[in-house]
């Protein structure tokens, strides 16, 4: 029997670096290496940003006190935040409540005329429910002062008003019986509140656990 040698030395051939197969190899070995080097890399590219350092309240003045800088990893949702490369804005407050160690979202910041709510103190002598804290909702309900010297039926008059603050009041004895809500009011709801105030109206806060107002 003959043997073919010629076509066994032939399989046999290493390959030539002119071999379009080897090229063509390495090139897709080249393109894999490059893409996860590239895909390690955006994953490890962080972005300096401002968060709170305490809990910073509707109204309230952004400073150096109250933020810092911090690295985080945001990828295309780096736009809606406040940089830190950019530099703390002059005269900005917060329009929305912002909690502790929170970025710093663009849309929770404003000019001070752009705050379409106020803080406003309530000082409420009931206890209220430990839902009743601050960035909660209540609703606020007064009861006028009658010619018998108590008062009329309660009517509600903030319907899910949001909570800004609670701290603890006192009486002329120093007993801590009472608390001060700071309450957020719109320019439309100011002047009855501050009307009630101003008649000595008894007013109390029921949590309102639906978060809106009706």
């Amino acid at each position: 029997m003959t043997v073919n040698t010629t076509s066994a030395g032939a399989r046999l051939k290493k390959p030539s670096w002119k071999d379009p197969r080897l090229l063509v190899g390495l090139l897709l070995v080249l393109a894999s290496v490059v893409g996860v080097v590239s895909l390690v890399g955006a994953a490890d590219q962080t972005t300096d940003v401002y968060v709170a350092r305490e809990v910073i309240a509707v109204g309230e003045r952004l400073t150096a006190d109250n933020t810092a800088r911090a690295k985080v990893r945001l990828g295309e949702l780096e736009e809606l935040y406040i940089s830190g490369e950019a530099g703390l804005p002059d005269g900005l407050v917060a329009v929305q409540r912002i909690g502790k160690d929170q970025l710093l979202p663009k849309e929770s910041l404003g000019k001070p005329d752009e705050l379409d709510r106020k803080p406003v103190a309530i000082t409420i002598d009931e206890p209220l429910p430990d839902q009743a804290l601050a960035g909660s909702r209540v609703d606020v309900w007064v009861a006028q002062p009658d010619t018998r010297n108590g008062f009329s039926e309660p009517s509600m008059l903030l319907p899910g008003a949001e909570i800004a603050q609670v701290t603890p009041g006192s009486t002329a004895l120093g007993s801590s019986r009472s608390t001060v809500l700071m309450v957020l009011v719109s320019d439309d709801q100011m002047p009855k509140l501050l009307g009630s105030q101003a008649n000595k109206a008894k007013i109390s806060v029921v949590w309102n656990p639906g978060g809106v107002g009706k």
